[in-house]
């Protein structure tokens, strides 16, 4: 996720305290309480989340990684599976692409490649990393013959569901064949969507991209939300988007959303989450609570 911001976020476009007598959302909707997820008795089987927009720029990368690391914060394992060729999860959690000699791309491509081989834990208890490099970027011509293309990433997921409580997919922005892919091994949609004008435009093609998935590879596929990234208050602009989306998608719009800071791009420089970078940060406390709110709703383990 960039950012030109300064630095600042008003108190409009921070969570509010969850469950607060009076307390609503950038969009004027009573907040829920978001309890604290109770401990799990074990781990498995996982609940697969692809995050997808075709549009670049949108807080892809940057929800993966601090989704997962406030999932794994609150007491889930999680894989993040580096679905994107620019392999920016990976650098995110500070593992050199170009340094890599086994990645998603083999497990996708090579018959007998395993799971375990591939990946990787990460400086974050609870959470490991399937990573990827440009490798990943020809995967998309070679599965084109394949027979059950769009399954592949299904197949290779098999082997992690019970080993995790969470699966967060980060896609590329596009709605190519590695895409479908990611949705057709998922459970659930998140979409991350950035507080502007160009980027509402292109969320109705995506759904409709989720529905004939729905309808011809994965009936089980469910749109887990639209989460609001990059949310500036003080703007006209953003809080109009903010409100023509809550008119358009109703309750998919997730209470949480994201503000605009400069403290995503200087935790990225850092590889860490923002969670641990600046563990106090508005920032980190709307992951944890999205993470609180999936896990309410029933889209994470």
């Amino acid at each position: 996720m960039t950012s030109q911001d300064r630095g600042t976020t008003t108190q409009a476009s921070l969570p509010l305290d969850a469950g607060a007598d009076g307390a609503t959302d950038p969009v004027g909707r009573p907040l829920p309480e978001f309890p604290e997820p109770a401990p799990l008795a074990g781990h498995g089987p996982a609940r697969i989340i692809a995050l997808c927009n075709q549009k670049g720029g949108v807080g892809k990368t940057t929800t993966t990684i601090n989704l997962a690391a406030a999932l794994a914060g609150y007491g889930r394992r999680v894989l993040i599976v580096d679905f994107d060729p620019q392999g920016a999860a990976s650098v995110g959690l500070g593992v050199s692409p170009h340094e890599l000699d086994r990645t998603v791309y083999n497990l996708l491509m090579e018959r007998g490649a395993q799971l375990a081989d591939v990946v990787r834990p990460t400086a974050v208890d609870r959470l490991d990393l399937l990573p990827a490099n440009i490798d990943l970027s020809a995967a998309e011509v070679q599965l084109v013959g394949e027979v059950a293309r769009e399954s592949i990433l299904a197949r290779v997921l098999r082997a992690a569901e019970d080993e995790y409580d969470v699966i967060l997919v980060d896609c590329q922005p596009s709605l190519g064949l590695l895409t479908v892919n990611a949705l057709t091994a998922a459970h659930g949609v998140l979409i991350p969507l950035e507080c502007e004008f160009f980027a509402l435009r292109g969320v109705a093609l995506l759904i409709e991209t989720v529905e004939k998935v729905r309808d011809r590879l994965n009936p089980r596929l469910e749109v887990d939300g639209i989460l609001a990234t990059m949310h500036d208050p003080r703007t006209l602009h953003s809080r109009e988007v903010l409100q023509r989306v809550h008119e358009a998608f109703g309750d998919q719009l997730l209470h949480t959303v994201i503000g605009r800071t400069v403290k995503f791009p200087d935790s990225s420089v850092a590889a860490e989450p923002i969670t641990s970078y600046a563990p106090s940060h508005p920032g980190a406390v709307a992951y944890r609570q999205l993470a609180r709110e999936l896990v309410a709703r029933g889209d994470a383990a």
